[in-house]
């Protein structure tokens, strides 16, 4: 009965615990969406990969000329000039999967420049959460946006608002 009374006593203890916690929500895809540095980052984002992405597709362009070519002459070509067409049209393929990695990979250039691009706002919004955690009592700070499984919550502790105004842009 003692061990009884005591895991009661315990279980009501930590759900107390757990109520006096604060926390909040706050939505960084509303707070992104209304930072202009994070817009011209995504634009910048945008023409440098369209320029990358145009240079990968003119050497893939080569490739496959070079195969259309080297198909319609194949019948009038000696085993050694074949070799040299099939070798210099795999070098193409080749070159247009190292630009491919070199811009797009996981270590690449794109991820590079999102990453010092994005970076310093990412601190900021970081920082200004923090702020108004520390300022309000809480201890945790979910976002809303994110696959976190957050059904509902409430406008009453959604503190992106705040978030925006300690950054200097005001809703």
């Amino acid at each position: 009965m003692k061990k009884i009374l005591f895991c009661v006593i315990l279980a009501i203890g930590s759900f107390a615990s757990a109520s006096a916690q604060k926390f909040a929500l706050l939505d960084m895809d509303y707070i992104l969406r209304n930072i202009p540095a994070y817009e011209r980052a995504n634009e910048q984002l945008a023409q440098v990969s369209k320029k990358w992405q145009a240079e990968i597709e003119a050497v893939q362009t080569e490739a496959q000329t070079m195969y259309k070519d080297y198909q319609k002459e194949v019948v009038f070509l000696s085993q050694e000039q074949k070799k040299s067409r099939q070798d210099a049209i795999m070098e193409k393929e080749h070159e247009a999967a190292e630009l491919k990695k070199k811009y797009f990979g996981p270590e690449g250039e794109l991820f590079k420049k999102r990453t010092a691009l994005m970076s310093p706002i990412q601190e900021e919004i970081y920082n200004a959460v923090s702020e108004v955690a520390d300022m309000r009592g809480y201890q945790l700070v979910l976002d809303r946006a994110s696959d976190a499984g957050i059904i509902f919550g409430s406008p009453k502790v959604d503190i992106s608002s705040e978030v925006l105004s300690k950054l200097g842009y005001s809703k």
